[in-house]
């Protein structure tokens, strides 16, 4: 009887799934109760909301102090409230950055800051010591010189890598259209940055950080009572006569019909494509559940999602095409988009755009519905397994006046949305018609963008959104340009002076010492140049050669601490050959170099002849200033099968050495890596042993 039993028990399952079709959904249940426990929750005489989240299952307590201000313009000082946060935890009045730090790190600790907030996270035992240090910056932040001068740099390298990074340009772009006159369509510049002063950080802390309207989240291993008293402690005495700001800020601004704006990526392989628009909705509408069901339908989700469906595994525009949707108290959008390859560029908009329009014209399946809400569920239930959870709930139901309930019946509402309720989110809150679309890419995709623009035109705008006058015609000859240019540099007036000046010159060596906030060592570049083709560089520091070159003119090597050395390429070294001696400007038509006087470009504020070069399929340009003609920037595109590495070198401080200009000073940025240089030396004539560089 046992043998026959335990056969029927291993055959059951098979049975089982005999009779089930798993081609149908299964329809979903009935939500269940949540039963969230409600956050304790007291104000202090001193103005600040504490909300604490009880958690005993590990020694640990978090602190979580949030501001009550509204963001506010700060125009020509865009960037200020994020230098500001970059710099809360730099030091104290009474402990410098690395005693600060030091100390944290003793007790396993970490505290952080943003524009509007300040964090400690701790082990329970540890609690008195992390607040001590928390409260210390909070009532105590120095703002010392030097660190405010090393997070300027910082920003400075990450406005030049945002010049290269597509992604990034397109975010500035669609902050800067969907939000005119707007906090959230403020985009900081390198002009804008160079504006904030160390005065007006403090200032910015001392109206910001203030405890009226403020909050104090407490998540861990910590009662009420123990609470209580940490507040009395440490955040009794934090006092201000300033009251939060609370203007109110304009959240929806239509456009009428459809625009383009374009922004310029030299050399690239794909478009970046955003097609957003701002949406009039708040944190707790009652749509808000509904449309964020619309929008993992349309692009939110994974590989099934509506705009995955068509522009990936239909049409295979993309690797990826994603909606996104972000509800905001000030301001709130909907977007969609990707990356794609310049010859769908317009294709892949129409079948956006196209997208759009169908999700508003009738409901959504069965299967879409279902699946959509079973997953939001599910990352619902997921997220209520975080600690942290339950007190952000009871943070915004107070901050946004919903009801006492909102989460508790979140999966009861999400279980009432119908397909009718989605359809009547996508008529009311998307659009075809009224969208902001932004490219990123290549200058030859334009022409295709204009059919879809309201007047027909496209809007060029730069890396910052800002809005930017089309390229003008040189009223120069390129092969002036490149004359004026070598005559600045040589200090002379004629080709004969020049020639006898540039012949005297021997060789050239040049060291200068460069910094990057990527590599926080000191780094030292060595390079040598004799005419006409001899050249050799080394990058070294801490002992350690990172990287050196060397080439004779007919051959040469390359050598890097990843790769070690290998040997220059057949067109590594032809195309070393056509750059001959220290001005190779001044032997372009000699070495067959291609290049062309494209016109005169505005390039942060100063107007600039473009020179641009072609080697094959890899491309420069070249941007000389119109009134000096010195060269102030140079972007290289080199193409290696599929992948599309940039360089961008800016220079400045052009200093007289032995009769010639030379740029002292340098930016080098490669990706999301930027290199600064200082010439400390430049010598001319001197006899040099390039056995190191071999």
């Amino acid at each position: 009887m046992k043998n026959i039993i335990y056969t029927l028990l291993l055959f059951l399952p098979f049975c089982v799934n005999a009779q089930l079709d798993r081609s149908i959904v299964p329809s979903p249940g009935d939500a269940p109760q949540i039963n969230i426990k409600d956050s304790k929750v007291f104000k202090t005489e001193n103005g600040i909301t504490v909300i604490i989240s009880e958690n005993h299952k590990i020694p640990k307590v978090s602190f979580s102090l949030l501001m009550g201000a509204d963001p506010l313009l700060e125009k020509d000082k865009t960037g200020l409230s994020d230098m500001a946060g970059s710099l809360i935890t730099s030091g104290t009045n009474t402990r410098t950055k690395d005693k600060l730090d030091s100390e944290i790190d003793y007790i396993g600790a970490s505290i952080s800051a943003s524009a509007a907030s300040l964090r400690l996270s701790c082990l329970k035992k540890h609690v008195d010591k992390g607040l001590s240090l928390m409260s210390d910056v909070l009532l105590n932040a120095k703002f010392p010189q030097s660190e405010f001068d090393r997070i300027k740099k910082q920003m400075e390298s990450a406005l030049l890598n945002t010049k290269s990074d597509p992604s990034s340009m397109a975010s500035n772009a669609s902050s800067k259209v969907n939000f005119p006159n707007h906090p959230y369509g403020e985009v900081m510049t390198e002009e804008t940055l160079n504006n904030i002063s160390l005065e007006d950080i403090k200032n910015y802390y001392t109206k910001t950080f203030i405890p009226d309207g403020s909050y104090l989240v407490v998540v861990g291993d910590v009662t009420e009572a123990e609470t209580r008293n940490y507040v009395q402690n440490y955040f009794s005495s934090w006092n201000s006569p300033n009251k939060a700001n609370q203007k109110e800020t304009s959240s929806f601004i239509s456009s009428k019909g459809n625009k383009v704006f374009f922004i310029k990526k030299p050399g690239a392989v794909q478009s970046v494509i955003e097609i957003s628009f701002p949406i009039d909705i708040g944190v707790g509408s009652e749509d808000e559940i509904a449309l964020k069901v619309l929008n993992k339908v349309f692009g939110g989700g994974g590989f099934g999602n509506r705009l995955m469906q068509n522009l990936r595994e239909d049409k295979a525009y993309t690797y990826g095409c994603y909606s996104s949707l972000d509800i905001d108290e000030h301001g709130s959008m909907f977007s969609a988009g990707g990356n794609f390859r310049n010859e769908v560029t317009d294709s892949a908009i129409t079948e956006i755009l196209s997208e759009f329009a169908k999700i508003r014209e009738a409901e959504i399946t069965d299967k879409e519905i279902n699946l959509t809400k079973s997953s939001m569920a599910g990352a619902f239930a997921r997220s209520l397994e975080r600690p942290s959870t339950i007190s952000n709930f009871a943070a915004r139901i107070i901050k946004y006046n919903l009801d006492k309930d909102y989460y508790k019946t979140y999966l009861k509402r999400l279980n009432n949305v119908s397909k009718a309720d989605v359809l009547a989110m996508a008529k009311k809150y998307l659009t075809a018609e009224n969208c902001n679309i932004i490219v990123v890419g290549n200058e030859e995709v334009i022409p295709t963008l204009e059919k879809f623009d309201n007047d027909g035109k496209v809007q060029l705008l730069d890396a910052f959104g800002n809005v930017v006058k089309n390229m003008k015609p040189s009223d120069i000859s390129k092969e002036d340009l490149i004359c004026k240019y070598i005559s600045k540099i040589t200090m002379t007036t004629s080709s004969k002076e020049r020639a006898k000046k540039i012949k005297k010159a021997k060789s050239i060596l040049t060291v200068s010492e460069m910094s990057s906030a990527q590599m926080p060592v000191k780094i030292t570049m060595t390079t040598y140049q004799k005419a006409p083709y001899t050249e050799a560089t080394k990058v070294e520091g801490q002992g350690m050669v990172f990287m050196r070159s060397y080439f004779d003119g007919n051959s040469g090597n390359v050598f890097n601490m990843q790769t070690g050395q290998k040997a220059m390429t057949a067109d590594e070294i032809a195309s070393k050959k056509k750059s001959k001696g220290y001005f190779p400007e001044l032997y372009y038509d000699e070495m067959g170099v291609k290049y062309d006087l494209i016109g005169i470009e505005n390039i942060d504020g100063n107007d600039c002849y473009v020179v641009k070069r072609v080697d094959g399929e890899n491309q420069s340009f070249d941007y000389y200033d119109k009134n000096s003609c010195l060269k102030i920037k140079s972007l290289t595109i080199v193409k290696t099968e599929d992948k599309v590495n940039e360089s961008t070198i800016t220079y400045g401080d052009y200093k007289e050495v032995n009769g010639f200009l030379f740029p002292h000073s340098n930016t080098t940025s490669f990706g999301p890596t930027t290199f600064n240089s200082k010439v400390k030396e430049i010598i001319f004539n001197q006899k040099f042993d390039l056995t190191d560089f071999k």
